[in-house]
């Protein structure tokens, strides 16, 4: 289950901008996307994302990502960090 990934992951950031940033700077190793984000929000870091190279896997709900990473409200994308 890719929520798994995100949970156990000893480094990485949350949030759209957070999120970018780390890809910007080649930190990102792996970016979860929520499907029920808004596309207006996500697209340019996907578009980042595959300019760089980075792996994106796409996640059901906002809700349940927020939750694998140890938030309580949903948020549109998270990445794990290079060690």
């Amino acid at each position: 289950m890719p929520y798994e990934r995100i949970k156990v992951a000893r480094s990485r950031v949350v949030g759209t901008k957070q999120t970018y940033k780390a890809v910007e700077r080649g930190q990102a190793r792996v970016v979860f996307i929520a499907r029920n984000a808004e596309e207006r929000v996500t697209a340019p870091l996907v578009r980042l994302c595959r300019e760089k190279g980075v792996d994106i896997v796409m996640v059901d709900d906002m809700k349940a990502l927020g939750e694998a990473c140890g938030i309580e409200v949903g948020t549109a994308s998270a990445a794990i960090l290079a060690e």
